[in-house]
């Protein structure tokens, strides 16, 4: 792990961020993620929901799916499922997923790619690992995010993007140290591929061991960064954090908010993190709506569920098969897959 690497001291550098001018967020909070059964038999550790919604406005749910090392016949994934009033975003770092919609949207997804999924006014879908995975069985590592979908948005036409290894933004470290991987959102002003409705930011990054990684941050955002793995502290106060825990930065209500975020890399990895420690950096601009949240659908009102189970029940969110786009992949059943 990863499966998008290259050489630090040949990317275009982050800012070098002022100690004095910078005014550094500070850590809420840090959760550690419980473990999940999702789909057809598959563990996901999952750090919200389960905190306060508010604290990861805009989004909705993280599964971190592995890293698990699949033998013959173990892999799993989920049936065909529906889902309305949002977007899911499914990052695989290793191995890979295939993924089929009823916009016909669909393909493989492996190695550094994303599948991101407009569910919006309402998609079934299906993700199942490759056939050749599941009969060898191999090292498996993903994540899937629900990024919530503001009300105007959340009747718009669903749609799918297909985000391939190659297409994501690579950056370096202030001190080309750790490598930063914008797959979504805008660093420094560098673009990832991820186009949002909802203003947030994906990255992934690795710190090298020992390693301090600094990234300016938009004031009006949230922040979150979740281990991936290995081991390492976030904040000015040096929270630690390590596999499985999210650290929470204080929100824009808070006084703490600030525009840098700071995190640094334990000098002692574990033997699975030689390579530096992987984490997911998260946030957005808030949305600040009512939540209605029902298995596969997030809607505003508790009728807007109803109907959304109605018009799933009568058809109206996609006919299987569907005919077959190319590219993509993951999801959640019960606020999850």
């Amino acid at each position: 792990m990863p499966a998008v690497t290259a050489n630090p001291l040949t990317l275009p550098r982050l800012p070098l961020l002022s100690e004095g001018d910078t005014d550094w967020r500070r850590v809420a909070k840090v959760v550690t993620a419980k473990r999940h059964v999702e789909g057809e038999g598959f563990q996901v550790r999952r750090p919200f929901p389960g905190i306060d919604l508010s604290l990861a406005d805009p989004f909705l749910l993280l599964d971190h799916m592995g890293a698990v090392e699949y033998a013959p016949g173990e892999a799993k994934g989920t049936p065909w499922h529906p889902h309305r009033g949002f977007e899911t975003v499914t990052y695989i770092i290793d191995g890979a997923f295939q993924h089929q919609d009823t916009t016909g949207g669909g393909g493989l997804i492996s190695d550094g790619a994303t599948q991101w999924m407009t569910a919006a006014s309402g998609i079934q879908h299906i993700e199942q690992p490759p056939p050749d995975l599941v009969a060898k069985g191999g090292l498996f590592h993903g994540v899937q995010l629900w990024v919530n979908l503001p009300r105007a948005q959340k009747w718009v036409e669903p749609r799918y993007q297909d985000i391939e290894a190659r297409d994501v933004k690579l950056l370096a470290a202030d001190d080309g140290s750790s490598l930063v991987r914008v797959i979504a959102g805008s660093l420094a002003g560098y673009d990832g591929p991820g186009v949002t409705y909802t203003p947030i930011n994906y990255l992934h990054a690795t710190v090298a061991p020992g390693a301090r990684l600094t990234l300016p941050w938009p004031r009006e955002f949230n922040a979150l960064v979740y281990v991936l793995s290995g081991r390492g502290t976030a904040g000015v106060e040096q929270a630690g954090v390590e596999e499985g825990q999210l650290a929470i930065f204080a929100g824009s209500h808070h006084k703490g908010t600030g525009d840098g975020l700071v995190v640094r890399a334990a000098d002692l990895q574990p033997q699975g993190s030689a390579q530096g420690w992987e984490i997911l950096v998260l946030g957005g601009l808030p949305i600040r709506e009512p939540v209605a949240r029902y298995g596969p659908f997030v809607m505003n009102t508790r009728e807007e569920i109803v109907q959304a189970f109605e018009d799933f029940q009568a058809g109206r969110m996609g006919t299987i098969p569907a005919a077959k786009l190319p590219h993509q992949t993951s999801e959640d059943e019960t606020l999850g897959r």
